[in-house]
């Protein structure tokens, strides 16, 4: 096999942030260095192994999105490895390559569930075909939510609908609005979207509008020219300037001010600016990315948001779940602080007991990921051993937060649960949703109102019409 000059062939997904991960299995040195410089030039991550006991080894540490292997290996040949991957991750894609093989040989393999299998000598044309296809076929241009949003850590389907929503929204730019409550990952999210967003290459700036006051608000949005107020003693440019072609994040908008909705309603209207004290306004073009905590709905019927300003900002709406709501993904979020904790520490990583692990599964987890994390950081510092036990888990709950819940309490949590998982079945379809659930319209109408559910976040994002999601943005999205 003689390396050729090729022509790089367009790269699989061209929005992904993180190049995609091979684990490439061989015996022999020659073919495990020549295969990775072909990939590694196609803008792929390489790792190498030598026998299959070392490849199972990376699984968990490496995490590839597709292995390639030798059939006949020392040790652990192809077949025996390529079940080993498959308990690890049963759609995990794996392409074989053998010598000498045998028409046996390929069926024998394709009945065990490989991708594709490829005689050597192999030529870098149909290697690169074959993964390729590997990747489109299992979807991961699709399914690659780790590239989108690196920093969210998940395995929930609850989360990876979101995200795959997140990543198409991302492509438009239309103004989005995330829900949901603090600790989520919700300012994640948004800066997941800009980073897969046409606006990439510029600037996010994120300011939390009920973290000021509505004086120095207002300056920090909209800027202030020197003398303006007391105590302007330079002049401030503002963040819709600062963020001119970028992304501006509003996070807990509906704590803003009566006064500033007005005014901010008015720059997302015209594509304008007037810093305090300034005669001119300024033009902008800044997509608006907000959040909040809120049932803005429920807001703008008590007065306290303007209706206005509510359907320039949620354009396109999305819910961020609280952890109690993807439970599967504590253990994954758990493995990710400890090894983030051991990191910053240097030391080695700790680990729960599994009676600890099981324990802070089942807990309500009020303040979400960040409260997981803080209790990660407060356990490893406190751990006697690199084995965390429960009673150090439950110190670390304890109060209000780790109280056996009351009937009432658990009643509630129940039927929330409940609800959002209806609404997510039947796509936000209410009169779908209470038949589902046995009662009336008007009765589950009630019912997710106490619960501050709203059906217009669980149903399809129609991200094709752009056009008709981008009306009235022209300047503003």
């Amino acid at each position: 096999m003689s390396k050729k000059i090729i022509k790089k062939s367009k790269p699989l997904c061209e929005e992904m942030t993180r190049p995609l991960k091979i684990l490439l299995v061989d015996d022999e040195v020659t073919i495990l260095t020549m295969i990775s410089a072909w990939l590694e030039a196609e803008g792929y991550k390489v790792n190498t192994c030598e026998n299959g006991l070392e490849a199972i080894e990376q699984l968990s540490t490496f995490k590839p999105h597709l292995v390639i292997t030798d059939l006949r290996m020392e040790g652990m040949d192809g077949i025996a490895l390529l079940k080993e991957i498959q308990k690890y991750d049963p759609v995990l894609p794996v392409i074989m390559l053998s010598g000498n093989a045998q028409i046996s040989d390929a069926i024998r393999a394709t009945h065990q569930g490989i991708f594709e299998f490829l005689t050597k000598p192999i030529e870098p044309p149909d290697l690169y075909r074959c993964i390729q296809s590997a990747f489109s076929r299992v979807g991961t241009c699709e399914k690659e939510e780790n590239a989108f949003a690196p920093n969210i850590i998940h395995r929930s389907a609850v989360m990876s609908q979101l995200l795959k929503q997140a990543q198409r929204v991302a492509k438009t730019h239309s103004s989005v609005c995330i829900r949901g409550a603090t600790g989520t990952g919700k300012e994640l999210l948004a800066r997941a979207i800009h980073q897969s967003s046409p606006r990439q290459n510029n600037v996010f700036l994120a300011i939390n509008c009920g973290a000021l006051s509505e004086q120095l608000l207002e300056s920090e949005l909209f800027g202030h020219e020197k003398g303006a107020f007391t105590g302007a003693v330079r002049k401030n440019i503002g963040l819709f300037q600062a963020a001119h072609e970028g992304t501006l994040f509003l996070d807990e908008v509906g704590d803003m001010p009566a006064s500033l909705q007005v005014k901010l309603l008015r720059v997302l209207q015209e594509g304008k600016v007037k810093p305090v004290g300034a005669t001119e306004s300024i033009d902008v073009d800044v997509r608006i990315i907000s959040a909040t905590h809120q049932n803005l709905e429920v807001a703008v019927k008590r007065g306290e948001f303007r209706e206005d300003l509510y359907y320039r900002l949620n354009v396109i709406p999305l819910y961020m779940p609280s952890l109690a709501e993807r439970r599967e993904d504590i253990p994954l979020l758990i493995d990710h602080f400890l090894s983030l904790q051991a990191e910053r520490e240097q030391t080695e990583v700790a680990r729960f007991s599994p009676e600890a692990l099981e324990y802070m599964i089942a807990m309500p987890w009020p303040g979400n990921v960040r409260q997981l994390q803080n209790l990660i950081e407060q356990c490893t510092v406190l751990s006697p051993s690199l084995v965390i036990p429960l009673s150090l888990a439950k110190q670390s709950l304890s109060g209000s937060e780790n109280k056996f819940q009351t009937l009432e309490e658990a009643r509630h949590e129940f039927e929330h649960h409940y609800l959002n998982r209806v609404l997510r079945m039947v796509e936000g379809d209410t009169s779908h949703a209470a038949h589902i659930a046995g009662c009336n319209e008007t009765d589950f109408d009630q019912l997710l109102s106490e619960h501050d559910l709203n059906p217009v976040h669980f149903r399809k994002v129609p991200i094709e019409d752009n056009t008709s999601l981008e009306k009235d943005n022209v300047h503003l999205h």
